[in-house]
């Protein structure tokens, strides 16, 4: 059967996609997400998710290619002339594939995790493309697990998906409070470390080695006093220059791979 094919930005189903797009209530209520890009989207099967609905354009196809690979066909695909693909789109070169998906909500008790586990952990970080960049740089490190802690932002913002490069769907995330991260944390015997600069050693100091925890803060206020006493150590990076404080990711990145570092021969 021949798939539906919408050529106006008023049809039922192009509304929609651009209303869980704009809106997290609508997201959360419905229990979709969009996903744009066929690299983030291939991603996203691969671990497990499942599209709703399929959207494809095949003038920006790349040669050669089906719009939208193994999901150019079926009664869950509908293709969008290029007009209307446009108004949908957030970014070019994303092949001419967007997706509505089923999104997952997984619970500490749902992750599964290697003997002496590398845990993210972030609290209250609300800008989705450090959120994003994060996610990358976990799923470079090979990191067990994604905590977000009172989340400010919708992990299934379309910024953080587009920022994470698929990295949202490859690293086991869990939305939860500080409180239930550390119970978590704690019972596992995984040790805390939090990135801070008062009674901190430098973090190529500390043995990263065991289970380790990395916790960060928001770049304006840093960590909560509830992660401060939590923690077994404090963690800084050294400032040589006349600020005290990079970005989030960035600091994320460099404690992530410290710990890649100190492992590599164990």
């Amino acid at each position: 059967m021949e798939p539906e094919r919408i050529t106006s930005a008023k049809n039922p189903k192009v509304k929609r996609l651009l209303a869980l797009q704009e809106k997290s209530a609508l997201r959360r209520e419905s229990g979709l997400f969009v996903v744009e890009g066929r690299r983030e989207l291939e991603h996203c099967i691969a671990a497990g998710f499942v599209p709703e609905a399929v959207f494809v354009c095949s003038e920006l196809a790349p040669q050669g290619q089906q719009p939208g690979g193994s999901l150019d066909s079926g009664p869950n695909v509908f293709y969008l002339s290029k007009e209307v693909y446009a108004k949908v789109a957030y970014r070019g070169g994303t092949e001419g594939v967007i997706a509505e998906v089923r999104a997952k909500d997984l619970k500490l008790e749902d992750l599964k995790l290697r003997k002496n586990p590398l845990v993210m952990v972030l609290e209250s970080v609300e800008k989705p493309g450090n959120l994003g960049a994060v996610l990358r740089s976990a799923d470079a490190a090979g990191a067990d697990a994604v905590l977000v802690c009172d989340p400010l932002t919708d992990i299934y913002n379309p910024n953080l998906i587009r920022a994470s490069i698929g990295a949202v769907f490859t690293v086991p995330i869990v939305c939860c409070s500080s409180e239930e991260a550390i119970a978590w944390l704690k019972a596992g015997g995984i040790r805390i470390l939090t990135a801070q600069l008062q009674d901190s050693s430098p973090y190529y100091d500390v043995d990263m080695t065991c289970g380790t925890a990395i916790v960060m803060g928001t770049e304006s206020t840093g960590l909560s006093d509830i992660w401060r006493k939590a923690a077994d150590a404090h963690i800084l990076i050294p400032m040589l220059g006349s600020l005290d404080s990079l970005n989030v990711s960035v600091s994320a990145a460099i404690l992530l791979y410290e710990a890649v570092r100190q492992r590599q021969n164990l």
